[in-house]
């Protein structure tokens, strides 16, 4: 009673009331409504309870008093008991406000009792609670059981206010215990001693991990979670931190999000129900900032979701807002994450093929509506070219199943621009699996699927395995020959080029010999000396193999002189046989006088034969016979 000015004034009515019933008083009893295990503005008692207090007060002489609404437990109405006794107990971050609320209930005021249980509470709040993150967390997690009077007194306003203000802070001392500043302490337990001191007992350690926050936020209730979420997002946090947070509350409350996570769900998890789940997963997906996130697993995470969301038929925006923040991250994804199972029935395939083809249209308006993009010297982008490599290794993995229709095969390969692909032998090899699991298809579907493939970006690998494969139409095959036939060219073509161009060694001779290499050796010494770097070793490697490759030349022209003079005496013998069989005078009658050794073989010489080589080599050759 002196501590207290409601049980102070409740005692007192009802000793009054004892009073004119000539019942003398003793010590009063205190009833204490049960919250939990009543609604609001209902008794708990019954009749029969009743009809028993009022024997127990005839019997002992208590009268009993009732506290309607009590915050908090049993536990609470305890310490407020001690404290106005005098008896030592210790304070901590999530006893002191049921604690503080308690006393408001019972107004415990300074006005009422100097030194009172609201100003001692208030004073462990704003000294040991709010100035550090993981109490601040620790007490609005206590907020839950007192939500409604610790919203009234801004006691979980204050701890979301201390939460953001310490999350956005860059000094990563904020996110342990706080500094002693004769309030508490470093995540001090205040103590109540009789007589109204107190001392503060340190907490040993601290950690200033932000991962055991997050820990810490997954404990929150859903309901009080939302609201620190929208007020982290109103107060532009760091997007990344309201990121980390989502996916560990939903790590924490949504079961089966990550495959790797084949443990069974524990009691709390199965105890929420499927609506609730969908609730808590809609909710963390309306509030994942939408731009791309610097978290490397987040891609990984964002595909578990999806497939939650598919599982528990959440909303269409929910699937579409996860599908966009998945499609501007794409290239992060690995080919295990884009396997997403076909949780329906009308879809045919084994794997959601159409899901994948949205998320990639996402990708692409994404890359298109980016100006900052990276691009390489080529023009291409190295997450254009990653992606590309996805989708050709998707393509693959689907490409076996043989209810996978050729029209979707051919829309997802050809959704990529030319860019996304420097070789095509992923695109080449998924075609491949699909004509070898399909083998039904018509002549006109392969041609169609084979026109996904570009044959000039094919490398000779590709293009010899291309040519043997008899799973190819005609119209392929031809064409992979025919650009093979072309790459061989070039390189021939570009050999030659390298062969005739003059070296910087060869300026004053045509080729290099000993003397021009000694000479180039001299000469890098002179240079290193006079302080410029010239890598000696790989010069004289690259002279070396224009002698070689130079002598080769000079052995394949010889090679082809000798022919030509070989093939001009052959031509001048059979021209003379053919001459003296048709002349009038011959002596043989035996044979017919158009007999000739050309057509007897069925081969006719040309001058063309040698006309495939240089101008240069041919007058060489006229002049030297």
């Amino acid at each position: 009673m002196s501590k207290s000015r409601r049980l102070h004034r409740l005692i007192t009515e009802q000793e009054t009331r004892s009073c004119s019933m000539a019942l003398t008083v003793t010590d009063p009893k205190v009833i204490l409504e049960d919250t939990d295990k009543k609604g609001k503005g209902h008794e708990i008692e019954d009749d029969d309870e009743e009809k028993e207090e009022e024997q127990d007060m005839e019997e002992t002489g208590y009268p009993h008093i009732k506290l309607d609404d009590f915050p908090g437990s049993s536990e609470s109405f305890e310490m407020v008991a001690k404290f106005c006794y005098g008896v030592k107990m210790d304070l901590s971050a999530s006893t002191v406000v049921p604690l503080r609320c308690a006393a408001q209930h019972l107004e415990m005021t300074e006005e009422y009792s100097p030194d009172n249980l609201i100003s001692k509470t208030e004073r462990f709040l704003s000294h040991s609670v709010y100035k550090s993150l993981r109490e601040s967390i620790k007490a609005l997690k206590a907020c839950e059981s007192v939500s409604a009077l610790s919203e009234s007194l801004g006691i979980t306003e204050q701890c979301i206010e201390s939460i953001i203000s310490r999350a956005s802070s860059a000094d990563p001392s904020l996110f342990g215990w706080p500094v002693n500043d004769g309030g508490g302490g470093q995540g001090a337990d205040l103590q109540l001693i009789p007589g109204g001191a107190t001392k503060s007992r340190k907490k040993p350690g601290g950690d200033s991990s932000m991962e055991l926050w997050f820990e810490d936020l997954s404990q929150l209730s859903l309901p009080i979670f939302t609201t620190l979420i929208l007020s982290m997002r109103s107060r532009d946090l760091s997007s990344d931190i309201i990121e980390s947070s989502l996916i560990c509350y939903a790590k924490k409350h949504i079961p089966g999000i990550l495959r790797s996570n084949r443990k069974p769900p524990s009691s709390s998890s199965t105890a929420v129900s499927e609506n609730q789940q969908r609730e808590l997963l809609e909710m963390i997906t309306s509030n994942l900032p939408l731009d791309k996130s610097s978290i490397s697993s987040t891609t990984r995470f964002l595909f578990g979701l999806l497939r939650t969301a598919i599982i528990l038929n959440a909303s269409e925006t929910c699937r579409d807002l996860l599908e966009r923040k998945i499609g501007s991250q794409l290239e992060r994804a690995t080919l295990d994450d884009l396997l997403v199972p076909s949780y329906s029935y009308l879809n045919e395939t084994l794997y959601d093929v159409d899901l994948v083809e949205r998320i990639l249209g996402h990708f692409l308006d994404t890359l298109e509506q980016s100006h900052t993009a990276i691009v390489e010297a080529d023009g291409r982008s190295p997450s254009l070219m990653l992606v590309g490599k996805l989708i050709d290794g998707f393509l693959a993995e689907i490409a076996s199943d043989a209810n996978l229709k050729s029209d979707k095969f051919y829309n997802l390969a050809i959704s990529l621009p030319d860019q996304a692909r420097l070789y095509d032998d992923g695109l080449y090899r998924a075609v491949d699996v699909y004509l070898k699991a399909h083998p039904w298809v018509s002549e006109t579907e392969r041609e169609k699927i084979c026109g996904v493939m570009d044959c000039q970006k094919l490398t000779l690998e590709a293009c010899t395995h291309a040519a043997q494969n008899e799973r190819l139409p005609l119209r392929a095959v031809v064409q992979v020959l025919f650009f093979e036939q072309l790459q061989l060219r070039h390189a021939i073509a570009g050999t030659l080029l390298a062969a005739q161009s003059p070296s910087p060694s060869q300026s004053t001779e045509p080729r290099a010999s000993a003397t021009a290499i000694r000479n180039l050796a001299i000469t890098e010494e002179e240079t290193r000396g006079e302080g410029q770097v010239v890598d000696a070793g790989k010069w004289k490697k690259t002279v070396r193999e224009n002698q070689v490759l130079r002598l080769d030349m000079d052995t394949m022209r010889t090679r082809v002189h000798r022919l030509e003079r070989e093939c001009s005496n052959m031509k001048k013998v059979i021209a003379k046989i053919d001459k003296e069989e048709s002349s009038p005078g011959t002596t043989r009658t035996d044979r017919p006088r158009s007999w000739s050794i050309t057509k007897k073989l069925g081969c006719k010489f040309k001058t063309q034969v040698c006309d495939s080589h240089e101008a240069t080599m041919v007058d060489h050759r006229s002049r030297r016979s």
